[in-house]
């Protein structure tokens, strides 16, 4: 379906441009960025916008995030991300296969752990609490969730209300015992860039997102602007630093695209699942203590930027917080990237293992 394509040009995407719901989104989402930003809330053209919107929605106010606003968005970010791809880049990525084997040990352990928890304490099904467990890939879990005839709701609020803890939370710990001062996001704009540059870049992240889409590869919009972004760099056929206040537009809206899953929940919805997504979110924050721990062990990393790699939280929103703090963004993207790729692996293989001596009915 159309709906479903990374970059949806259709009818139905441009209209819901102009939509009154969307209209709703843009209103309270700045005034929402604006005052988190006068409190000095880090990262608060993000957390501003989703705390607002997130409120708004679950009231009742009909709000929505239109697909082709939100892949625009997600687009510049990848290509901002890339702006940190060098060659040096590439002298570290033979260790990157011990933190991915850390990952996936990380994933096998979350899965079983929490699944349990969420089975014996919050009165989950079998499958359901697997699929709740996964510490993260949401969009691609429902599609698995429903093939599995699991409770799609409760799958979807579990990951929503962890994702909305992660995120809110992750900046206010890294602002406290992290060294911030030092961290800016680079200010200069190089002058006299090409244009030019620039629209190869985005045409052939386009190209990229697409075939990577077609391939059903994970996260096909930062995937691809990030492999665009790499090549043409290091072959220096193009490159193109965006301007920092990009990223302030593009956290707006990929954190009011937060508040908006929450259009088709209740106060009461939430409540129910809350203790128990708060303490199954605490058992995954912990195990990827432990998983950024080891990893320490065997790359010199910064343990925040390993942390924040084994975060349980959107790929996306993730980069952002990555990006605002200078934490190595090109890295954890990527360990996101494969997260997703071992999720949708990990995820069916313990499926078939807890049911191997069932027959189906």
């Amino acid at each position: 379906m159309q709906n479903n394509q990374a970059i949806p040009f259709n009818k139905e995407n441009f209209k819901q441009i102009f939509s009154k719901e969307f209209a709703w989104v843009i209103i309270v989402s700045i005034p929402g960025a604006f005052i988190a930003d006068y409190f000095n809330v880090p990262l608060a053209w993000f957390l501003g916008p989703m705390l607002v919107t997130s409120i708004v929605s679950l009231g009742g106010v009909k709000t929505k995030m239109p697909r082709l606003v939100l892949s625009t968005v997600l687009i510049f970010l990848g290509l901002y991300i890339g702006n940190y791809i060098d060659r040096n880049l590439f002298s570290q990525i033979h260790q990157w296969v011990w933190t991915s084997l850390i990952m996936l040990a990380y994933i096998v352990v979350s899965v079983l752990l929490v699944s349990k928890y969420l089975q014996k304490f919050s009165g989950y099904g079998k499958k359901t609490s697997i699929f709740s467990a996964a510490p993260g890939a949401l969009g691609p879990l429902l599609i698995l969730a429903e093939d599995e005839k699991s409770d799609l709701s409760q799958v979807a609020t579990a990951h929503l209300i962890r994702l909305i803890i992660i995120i809110t939370v992750f900046p206010f710990i890294v602002n406290s015992f992290y060294d911030t001062d030092n961290v800016k996001i680079v200010e200069t704009i190089t002058e006299n860039q090409n244009i030019f540059h620039l629209l190869i870049l985005i045409a052939l992240s386009i190209v990229l997102i697409v075939v990577f889409d077609k391939l059903k590869i994970p996260a096909a919009l930062l995937a691809g602007t990030l492999v665009a972004s790499g090549f043409l760099q290091i072959s220096e056929i193009a490159s193109y630093k965006l301007p920092p206040n990009i990223i302030d537009y593009c956290l707006l809206i990929l954190g009011s695209s937060v508040g908006c899953r929450f259009a088709d929940k209740t106060f009461k919805e939430i409540a129910k699942n809350t203790v128990h997504s708060f303490v199954a979110t605490l058992f995954l924050v912990f195990l990827g203590l432990v998983a950024a721990f080891v990893a320490g062990l065997v790359i010199d990393k910064n343990f925040f930027t390993l942390l924040l790699s084994y975060c349980p939280g959107g790929i996306y929103e993730v980069a952002v917080i990555a990006i605002f703090f200078d934490l190595d963004p090109e890295f954890v993207s990527f360990h996101h990237i494969i997260r997703l790729l071992m999720i949708l692996f990990v995820v069916p293989v313990i499926l078939k293992f807890i049911y191997r001596n069932k027959k189906p009915a």
